[in-house]
């Protein structure tokens, strides 16, 4: 007898028809006015952050010992104003979507992406921007565009489905990277319950609308820049392996460990809980000083850093544990942000390590498939990383050893860290489960 594989016990169900009982035109006016609503505000925060992060990097230079005291106060505002004001705005933002998609017209969904939970999400991770939080907008991004377009479907007084929760999201991901074929994918990969034809025609809609509107106002650019040149086969078949191997067990550590910090079932997640002051306290001054031993690097989306290395530039080989460990710190503090940018930057950092091997006109190519190892072993969707990775680059033309690394990473990370880290993170925000009722 065959076996089927098992999904995830809390994201199963069977998945509502779409548009069933509602006005096809209103729902047509709902998608579009939430897309271009969602492509809006992502630029919006896009400009926040990065204004935040160059204020953070101007005060940093005139006072070089900054950080040691702005970024653990910074962490320990933000963790009292996200406990105390808007605890569904905590962590990454990903997760909240995936548990809302499972009831979306249940409380714990109209919580999770209420405007007011994604409003505190955009405020509080601006905040540790400016704090110098190794921090992305991406996850924040995704909440956000969820509850944007939950809340006009609301206005417009029809039903929320799964698939109203999953446009949302993936609208988000494309509109945060420029990149609507990755929003499509992550849908597939990450969102999606199940996923139908007009649940395809609804997401594939509101992504290209909302990636389109930001476009328009943003201009056509590539997110890292236009990569160009190519790998040869030979170093394809050695680079890929190598870099799928390095970057899926360092990305898998990062989630073993970020789910034993504050998993729902972390080791010491219920320790950290116990004294969250303290440990946002105590994970600000671990980011301070990696920012301060790194004149900077560490902070924030490492976006500065990363784009230097894909082009080719030297940078030094402890950028990338500087931002695994900051990553991870800001993570295990419980404040607001995304780990996309992070990762991919911690993910440049690795690769680099691997260009030594290599002719130092290929750097920026290994540098590359640097970041799909990583990014796949931590969040093991290597459909996502490969397309965003693309599309961010401009890098269309290694999409084959893009593709290998990432298959490579995503098996890797598994060694390490069995369980899907964003999966896990969504289980803690669904009313808890009998130990033995919860998916293996």
């Amino acid at each position: 007898m065959a076996l089927i594989p098992r999904r995830p016990r809390f994201l199963t169900g069977k998945m509502p028809q779409e548009l069933v009982g509602a006005d096809d035109w209103h729902r047509r006016i709902a998608m579009l006015v939430s897309a271009i609503l969602i492509g809006l505000a992502a630029l919006l925060f896009a400009k926040l952050g990065d204004g935040a992060q160059a204020m953070f990097a101007s005060l940093r230079h005139d006072y070089v010992y900054l950080p040691l005291v702005l970024t653990p106060l910074t962490f320990l505002l933000v963790s009292v104003l996200t406990r105390r004001f808007a605890r569904e705005a905590r962590g990454s933002g990903i997760p909240q979507v995936m548990a809302a998609s499972r009831q979306p017209m249940g409380r714990i969904a109209r919580a999770l992406l209420s405007l007011r939970a994604a409003l505190a999400k955009i405020v509080l991770t601006v905040v540790a921007l400016l704090g110098g939080a190794s921090v992305g907008r991406e996850g924040p991004t995704v909440q956000l565009a969820g509850a944007i377009m939950v809340q006009v479907h609301r206005l417009f007084r029809l039903r929320v489905t799964p698939g109203v929760v999953i446009a949302g999201g993936a609208a988000g991901v494309a509109a945060a990277f420029n990149t609507p074929l990755a929003g499509i994918a992550f849908a597939i990969e990450e969102l999606a319950v199940a996923y139908e034809q007009r649940v395809a025609i609804l997401v594939m809609g509101a992504v290209m609308i909302a990636g389109l509107t930001a476009q328009g106002l943003a201009g056509d650019y590539i997110y890292f820049g236009e990569l160009e040149g190519s790998l040869p086969i030979t170093t394809v078949l050695v680079a890929a392996p190598l870099a799928g191997l390095l970057g899926g067990l360092l990305g898998g550590l990062f989630s073993r460990l970020f789910l034993m910090l504050r998993g729902p079932d972390g080791r010491w997640a219920a320790l950290l809980d116990r004294k969250p002051m303290i440990t946002a306290l105590v994970c600000g001054i671990v980011v301070g000083l990696l920012i301060f031993v790194t004149d900077g690097d560490a902070a924030g989306t490492g976006y500065e850093p990363t784009t230097a290395l894909l082009e080719g530039r030297e940078g030094d080989f402890w950028f990338g544990p500087a931002k695994f460990f900051a990553a991870l710190a800001t993570s295990a503090s419980g404040i607001p942000g995304g780990i996309f940018a992070p990762s991919l930057a911690a993910g440049a950092g690795f690769g680099q390590w691997l260009t030594p091997l290599f002719p130092s006109e290929q750097a920026g190519l290994i540098v590359l498939l640097g970041m799909a190892g990583y990014f796949t072993g931590v969040v093991r969707a290597p459909l996502t990383a490969v397309i965003i990775l693309g599309e961010a680059t401009g890098s269309s033309h290694v999409i084959l050893p893009l593709f290998a690394t990432a298959l490579i990473g995503d098996w890797a990370g598994s060694m390490v860290c069995r369980e899907k880290l964003y999966i896990v993170l969504a289980r803690g925000f669904l009313p808890q489960q009998p130990r033995e009722d919860r998916p293996d």
